[in-house]
């Protein structure tokens, strides 16, 4: 068992500002699952000031991280990490935003299909990655981080196969180029989104080590 936080005492602003930031990672999915859940529905598309939002936050807590990073001559993890950690965590905000914006463009074309398996996949991941950046504050053993980071790769795998599923019926199905195009861009987004949790995890996996 490995306690980071001694490293620190009693000051854990890296700790609140990674986990703030996992949070809102894992915001944005949510708001992405209320998007198309409001599709599905038949609902307008709702605008993308909530995704705008969870970014937006995310790049502040991103910037204050490295301010703290300059500002402190101690810290619980390596600079290196701390840095590569936190730039891992604003990706995932940063690529849901753009699932939003390419949804709005055509959301017609949206219609007569349900991304739940991906949405759910993704949705998994996304928690999986915030549980794993808050057990970095209580001391994670590295027995606990193997499994965290083993099931953040098996829901990559699911989620590239499901990928390679949907691609295959897309280009062998009977679709306009014009459609093909739009929802191969959407399927690679989401894929991209769980790859970049994947990173996430681990970078925290990689620390956890390092500690051990």
């Amino acid at each position: 068992m490995i306690s980071i936080r001694r490293f620190l005492g009693h000051d854990e602003k890296f700790y609140d500002l990674l986990e703030a930031s996992a949070q809102q990672a894992d915001s944005s999915v949510h708001h992405l699952i209320d998007l198309l859940g409001n599709l599905e529905r038949g609902d307008s598309p709702q605008d993308l000031a909530q995704f705008a939002d969870s970014r937006r936050e995310d790049k502040r807590i991103t910037q204050e991280l490295t301010e703290a990073l300059s500002k402190t001559f101690i810290t619980p993890l390596e600079r290196e990490d701390i840095q590569a950690l936190g730039a891992a965590l604003y990706k995932i905000p940063k690529t849901v935003e753009k699932i939003g914006e390419r949804i709005v463009i055509c959301p017609q074309d949206l219609h007569g299909r349900s991304f739940r398996r991906q949405v759910e996949l993704l949705d998994q991941a996304a928690e999986a990655v915030l549980a794993m950046v808050k057990q970095l504050r209580k001391g994670t053993d590295i027995r606990t981080a193997r499994e965290m980071n083993d099931r953040l790769q098996t829901i990559e795998g699911d989620a590239d196969k499901l990928e390679l599923e949907l691609l295959r019926d897309l280009f062998q199905g009977d679709y306009s180029p014009k459609h093909i195009i739009f929802l191969r861009d959407l399927y690679e987004l989401l894929e991209k989104v769980i790859d970049r949790c994947r990173d996430a995890g681990n970078i925290i996996l990689q620390v956890v080590l390092k500690y051990a």
